[in-house]
């Protein structure tokens, strides 16, 4: 009964939007007729903007900067806020009588951050299997989109490719734009995303899969291995998602790390550390 559920509009505008059905929806968007579908996006862009929320907050602490305690700044953001030295730097104002302290000078540490462009290239599989690691990895790519010095493409493949580079700033229509199922062909996405690269040393290529190459291992292999030497970052990632429990094919996986790829599954905020901690 599911089909008929979520492909009558009437039903699926009484629904209360939430990640379950979001996952139902995209599973079953092929189906949906014009006035189903026009509901379906509201549900689609509600949940994907709590879900944005959620993650962005803690997406950008992990890639700003560490805070450099030698710098000052005249940005003040609590986040920086230098609590000792703004002490000792008022103490002359020190009211002895209602022994409170007026802070009349606050002082702020600087952020250490390096200026420079970074490429985050994410390759997706929207086979059936990574539905939860697709909704993330378009989330991911719209909060990567907004920040300052790094410039997001985004590609997702089954057994063909489609560049949704230009819709990374919207995960609604990311989400709108695939169609989960079908095979995978993971060398014919990372050869597309090969030609993507620009700056080999300032990229950074984030493979979701679940590594279960339809097409040949040896090619794929053989780019990954490719990318790794040209200076590229490579991240596989089994799963993207809050729980980062994957079903994946290990022996690639482990394939893929043996040629230089970091293998694993993360949550949203691992990844954005991990990404952190190469560019800052």
């Amino acid at each position: 009964g599911m089909t008929e559920l979520v492909t009558d509009a009437e039903t699926l505008a009484k629904l209360t939007p939430n990640y379950d059905l979001l996952k139902t929806v995209l599973s079953f968007r092929s189906l949906m007729s014009s006035a189903a579908l026009a509901v379906a996006r509201n549900i689609v862009r509600t949940v994907v903007e709590e879900l944005t929320a959620k993650l962005a907050q803690e997406t950008r602490s992990a890639l700003r900067g560490k805070v450099d305690r030698n710098r000052r700044s005249n940005q003040r953001v609590f986040a920086n806020f230098d609590v000792l030295r703004t002490i000792r730097r008022n103490l002359a104002n020190y009211d002895v009588t209602k022994k409170q302290l007026l802070a009349r000078e606050l002082s702020f540490f600087s952020r250490t951050r390096r200026q420079v462009t970074w490429d985050i290239i994410m390759a997706v599989d929207c086979s059936g299997s990574m539905v939860d690691s697709v909704i993330h990895s378009a989330v991911m790519a719209g909060i990567f989109h907004g920040l300052p010095s790094v410039r997001i493409k985004l590609v997702a493949f089954d057994t063909s490719v489609i560049d949704l580079s230009d819709q990374a700033v919207d995960p609604t229509e990311v989400l709108l734009s695939v169609q989960l199922g079908g095979g995978t062909d993971i060398g014919g996405a990372l050869d597309y995303c090969a030609g993507l690269v620009e700056q080999p040393s300032r990229t950074i290529l984030i493979l979701v899969t679940d590594f279960g190459e339809g097409g040949s291992p040896a090619r794929m292999l053989s780019i990954i291995h490719s990318l790794v030497g040209d200076g590229v970052k490579v991240f596989g990632l089994a799963a993207l998602d809050e729980q980062a429990q994957p079903s994946f094919d290990r022996a690639i996986a482990e394939s893929c790390a043996a040629v230089g790829a970091e293998v694993a599954a993360v949550t949203p905020k691992r990844l954005a550390e991990w990404i952190g901690q190469i560019i800052n």
